[in-house]
C-alpha cells in the first residue's frame, strides 16, 4: 500500500476487510480483491492531492476527483467491468468509514457506475444437457473413470453445484443422502436437494470406482487416475470433448450446466427466491442476473407473489 496513507487509514482499511471476513463471510479472493480497489483509489488521491492522506481527507473528496480516478483507471485500460467493482468496494469501505468518523461520504456514494454488458453463460436446452451427461458418461475408456465424470456432470445440472462444490465432497457423502449441505462461497452454507438421478450416478461412480472413497469420510469424493483429488481441469477437457461430439458451442462449459439448472427450474414455474437459495446467492439481484429472466417473468413472479401487487396496478 502507499507510504502516502497515514497509518490510520491503513489500520482502517485492515479493520474493514476483518470486519467483512468475520461478519460477513467474504471469501480470501473477494477480501484480495477489495484491499487491492480501495488501496489503488486511496493511493490515487494521495497522489492526486500531493500528500498524505488520513481518513478526514474521504469527507473532502470531491465530484471531480472521483471522475479523476475513474478516468485515470481507464486510461490504465481498465475495463468498465472491473471499475464497477472497484467503485463498489470503495463505496462500500467509504460507507463503514463515515459511520465510524462522522464525515459526508455523499461525493463518493454519488458516483455513478460505469455502464457495461452483463456477460453471462447460456443455458443448454433440456435436451443438450441430457446428451452433455451420457456422452461425458460414455467418453472415457476407463468404464470407473467415465461413471466419476457424469456423477459431477450429474451434479452440476441436477443440483446446481458450482464445480468447486462439486470436487469438495468428501468421502462421507457417500452414499449420497436425500439433501446435502453445502459450503459456497464466502463460508456460506445451504441446503439441496439431491433427485435420486443424481444419487444413482454417485452410487455407480462408488461402486466402479478403483479407491476406497466410501471408507475415507474426509478424503475427496472424487479421484482422479492416481487417487489424489480430480482436478476440475479434467471435467472441463470431458465438457470440451462431449460439446465438440454434439456439435454445441463454445459455450457449453460446466459453469453452464449450472446456469441451465436455474434456467430450467425458473421455466418449468420455479419461485425466484427458491432458486436463490438453492444457487447460494447472497442477493435476489444476482439470481435475476444469472437466470437472464426477462421482463416480463419478472412481473408475473411480482404479481403473484406481492401482496400489493393489485391494489398498486389499480391505483395506476
Amino acid at each position: 500500500m502507499s507510504l502516502a496513507l497515514s497509518d490510520a487509514l491503513r489500520d482502517a482499511l485492515s479493520t474493514w476487510l476483518d470486519h467483512l471476513s468475520a461478519l460477513e463471510g467474504a471469501a480470501e479472493n473477494t477480501l484480495r480483491a477489495y484491499r487491492t480497489d480501495v488501496a489503488g483509489f486511496l493511493g490515487f488521491l494521495a497522489a492526486h492531492g500531493g500528500e498524505s492522506i488520513g481518513p478526514a481527507r474521504l469527507g473532502r473528496v470531491t465530484q471531480t476527483d472521483m471522475r479523476a480516478w475513474m478516468a485515470h483507471e481507464r486510461s490504465r485500460g481498465t475495463q468498465a467491468r472491473s471499475l464497477a467493482r472497484s467503485l463498489s468496494a470503495v463505496k462500500s469501505f467509504t460507507r463503514w468509514l463515515a459511520e465510524r468518523e462522522g464525515f459526508d461520504p455523499t461525493a463518493i456514494l454519488a458516483a455513478r457506475s460505469p455502464k457495461f454488458q452483463r456477460k453471462l453463460p447460456r443455458p443448454l436446452s433440456e435436451d443438450a444437457a441430457r446428451e452433455v451427461i451420457g456422452q461425458i458418461g460414455t467418453q472415457p475408456r476407463e468404464e470407473w473413470i467415465a461413471a466419476r465424470d457424469a456423477a459431477v456432470v450429474t451434479l452440476l445440472y441436477g443440483c446446481g453445484l458450482r464445480i468447486s462444490e462439486a470436487l469438495g465432497l468428501t468421502g462421507a457423502a457417500s452414499p449420497l443422502p436425500e439433501t446435502l449441505r453445502i459450503l459456497g462461497k464466502g463460508g456460506k452454507e445451504r441446503v439441496v436437494p439431491t433427485l435420486p438421478v443424481a444419487r444413482r450416478a454417485v452410487a455407480d461412480y462408488v461402486r466402479l470406482c478403483p479407491f476406497p472413497v466410501a471408507d475415507e469420510p474426509g478424503a475427496a469424493l472424487f479421484r482422479g487416475a492416481r487417487g489424489g483429488p480430480l482436478n476440475p481441469r479434467l471435467i472441463s477437457r470431458a465438457m470440451e470433448s462431449a460439446r465438440a461430439g454434439l456439435g454445441l458451442p463454445a459455450t457449453a462449459t460446466p459453469h453452464a450446466l449450472r446456469h441451465s439448472f436455474a434456467t430450467h427450474l425458473l421455466a418449468a414455474g420455479g419461485d425466484l427466491r427458491a432458486i436463490q437459495e438453492l444457487l447460494g446467492h447472497a442477493s435476489l439481484s444476482t439470481t435475476q442476473a444469472y437466470t437472464a429472466v426477462d421482463t416480463a417473468r419478472l412481473m408475473e413472479i411480482y404479481d403473484r407473489a406481492h401482496p400489493r401487487a393489485a391494489t398498486v396496478q389499480s391505483k395506476g
